[in-house]
């Protein structure tokens, strides 16, 4: 919902065309919170790029990403990497990690994690009647056995936390989500108006 309503704000106020959200991702992760729909990484990569190539027939050749989900990201860029050699663009926005960069004093660390503070502060600005701040909490992640620094490991949302909240989620206002909208939203504008600039061949895979 966060994703969408980025896109959509953002070919406002470009005069861009903005698609319809896919609505499933790579969540398989979150399994274990009763719900959740999960696609596999392949198959979310091919849909989506079936979604870009189709854009190709009509000479759309500059496409802009709203990524609303981290787990998506791999198949992402992956995905934009192959229609880069097919004379396609496409970029990746994760609107956190803009929001870590250009604000990083509007949040702790604890607070900017999955659920968290920050990402509740957006819902409560963008969609204030679906938040249940009676229901907010504070969790902090569980370290695994097998965890050292510099290590990944294959856990699920389960593995860590309880509730789905990775830090604390009881710090969101619908003001400091008002400001992250208002940042990050302008910093895709940027974005996507030096794409209207730019010529295709300036963006393409080099030979």
């Amino acid at each position: 919902m966060i994703a969408k309503a980025l896109a959509e704000e953002t070919a406002k106020r470009t005069s861009v065309v903005c698609l319809p959200v896919i609505p499933f991702g790579v969540s398989s992760h979150h399994k274990h919170l009763c719900g959740t729909i999960f696609i596999a990484p392949r198959i979310f990569k091919e849909y989506v790029k079936e979604v870009c190539s189709s854009l190709k027939y009509y000479n759309v050749r500059k496409v802009v990403i709203v990524n609303g989900h981290g787990g998506n990201r791999c198949a992402l860029v992956e995905m934009a990497r192959e229609l880069r050699e097919e004379n396609m663009f496409i970029s990746v926005f994760q609107w956190w990690e803009a929001s870590a960069k250009l604000l990083p004093n509007i949040f702790q660390l604890n607070e900017r994690g999955h659920a968290g503070g920050e990402e509740t502060s957006m819902n409560l600005t963008l969609h204030p009647k679906l938040v249940k701040t009676d229901k907010a909490v504070d969790e902090e992640p569980r370290r695994h056995i097998a965890k050292v620094e510099g290590l990944t490991l294959p856990l699920y949302t389960v593995d860590e936390t309880s509730s789905g909240v990775y830090g604390k989620s009881t710090t969101a206002s619908a003001t400091k989500g008002k400001e992250i909208l208002e940042t990050v939203v302008g910093e895709l504008v940027k974005h996507v108006e030096m794409l209207k600039r730019t010529k295709i061949e300036d963006l393409i895979q080099k030979k």
